[in-house]
């Protein structure tokens, strides 16, 4: 812990600027990488909502030679790094409608308050009496000098409403403490890379910083110069995305962007959701390079949410479609397109991370990271929270991918024990402990 100021203060002495030392501390010779040469070991809870379509989602065959489904396909090509979960339930009772308990209990294991939230059924509820297992790795990886970063965690949004109740927040940093996703690829940009400038008057920020960087390269290694020259090739990379993205909000007036004090399960139009999907994704594969953080959530829409996927040929909700019944066809293959289309932003994320190299050379940010993509309902017209999506991908964990589990109605409280346990944390329980008391998944590894 003491190594981190020093740095900080020699790099004031030669006048480097804030915003140049956020770059700078993430090179192995100056930031927090110094402290230790062991596996950086990253997680990534992704969440979409509304459950799924068990027959195209999930794979038939158990083990090694699985078959993989419609909604799964775009994850073909990682099928040696993946796992399927299946038979994992949410079975946590208690206050708040399925959709409420759904999300506020995942991550969490744990029940909600009492509240005065009323869901669209059973009884009013507040928010989760406990802390959630990415908050839970942030606060474990922050107090170990080998393992803190500059964040410890990041918690991105697409299309999240900006209103705060319990259909919208996964993430908790403690009992009554939600942690609101960050949106808007603009305000996580700025958050990153410290641009205090007007979103009007946005310009590249090296610019301003070439002359720090300057100061700084001569007493670095010419490794790091590389690992210098490769992050801000991507931050410009970002940076033009941002602005592209930016000239068009001006033609649509902020189109994709949820409004505030909208009622529940209300979208406004939300044309710009794919692009705004990629941008986030494309600052969090940012971040981990740099190790801003290792831990990060990633959240499309909202518990209920209804977004409408115009790009995909698909006027109506998605909230409202998959409230229909399976006979539906014509609702059935629209919700088959809408949980693909999700896939595909699993894999494009899955995708930058493992084209993306570990900074000490040491595989890809992939080999490091395992993305657990989850649901807050097993399926949406029956509000089942049995069988809950868990789709894992990537080396992070050290589990023995390339396989498709088949467990027997277990809590997922015991998921959240094995990820602590997998990220060198473990615990004797997790959420509420009576779903605790056989302990972690036995095969995951």
């Amino acid at each position: 812990m003491n190594a981190s100021p020093s740095r900080r203060e020699f790099l004031t002495k030669l006048g480097v600027s804030a915003a140049a030392a956020n770059f700078l501390f993430s090179l192995p010779s100056l930031g927090w990488a110094a402290a230790t040469s062991a596996r950086k070991q990253r997680i990534v809870f992704l969440f979409s909502p509304n459950g799924v379509i068990p027959d195209h989602f999930w794979p038939d065959k158990e083990g090694r030679d699985y078959d993989i489904k419609r909604i799964l396909e775009p994850l073909a090509g990682f099928k040696d790094q993946m796992m399927t979960l299946h038979g994992v339930c949410n079975k946590i009772q208690g206050d708040g409608d399925g959709h409420m308990r759904g999300i506020g209990c995942l991550l969490t294991g744990v029940e909600l308050f009492p509240g005065d939230i009323q869901g669209g059924s059973d009884t009013p509820a507040g928010w989760s009496q406990g802390i959630s297992i990415d908050q839970y790795l942030k606060q474990q990886m922050q107090a170990d000098p080998t393992k803190q970063t500059r964040f410890g965690s990041l918690e991105f949004g697409v299309m999240v409403p900006e209103r705060a109740d319990t259909w919208t927040r996964m993430s908790y940093a403690g009992p009554n403490q939600p942690v609101a996703p960050i949106s808007d690829p603009y305000q996580m940009f700025d958050k990153l890379y410290g641009q205090s400038k007007n979103r009007e008057l946005l310009a590249s920020v090296l610019d301003d910083l070439s002359e720090d960087f300057r100061r700084v390269e001569k007493m670095i290694s010419s490794e790091d110069r590389r690992i210098l020259e490769e992050h801000v090739a991507m931050v410009r990379s970002v940076e033009k995305e941002l602005q592209t993205e930016l000239e068009q909000s001006k033609k649509k007036a902020d189109v994709g962007h949820a409004i505030p004090n909208m009622p529940p399960n209300v979208d406004t139009e939300n044309d710009n959701m794919p692009q705004i999907a990629k941008m986030q994704i494309e600052l969090l594969v940012n971040s981990f390079a740099a190790d801003y953080a290792r831990v990060a959530t990633y959240q499309i829409t909202n518990s209920v949410g209804n977004a409408k996927m115009r790009w995909l040929g698909i006027d109506e909700g998605h909230h409202g479609l998959s409230h229909e019944p399976d006979k539906n066809e014509a609702a059935y293959e629209k919700l088959i397109k809408i949980n693909t289309w999700y896939g595909e932003q699993v894999a494009l994320l899955a995708k930058r991370l493992a084209e993306t190299p570990e900074p000490d050379g040491s595989g890809s940010l992939l080999d490091n990271t395992t993305i657990v993509w989850t649901n807050e309902l097993g399926k949406g017209n029956s509000h089942t929270r049995n069988n809950i999506p868990f789709v894992l991908v990537g080396g992070g964990l050290g589990f023995d991918t390339g396989r498709a589990m088949k467990f027997k109605n277990v809590a997922h409280n015991r998921l959240l024990l094995s990820i602590a346990e997998a990220m060198g944390h473990p615990a004797e329980s997790f959420g509420n402990p009576d779903y605790c008391g056989e302990g972690a998944l036995t095969g995951l590894v």
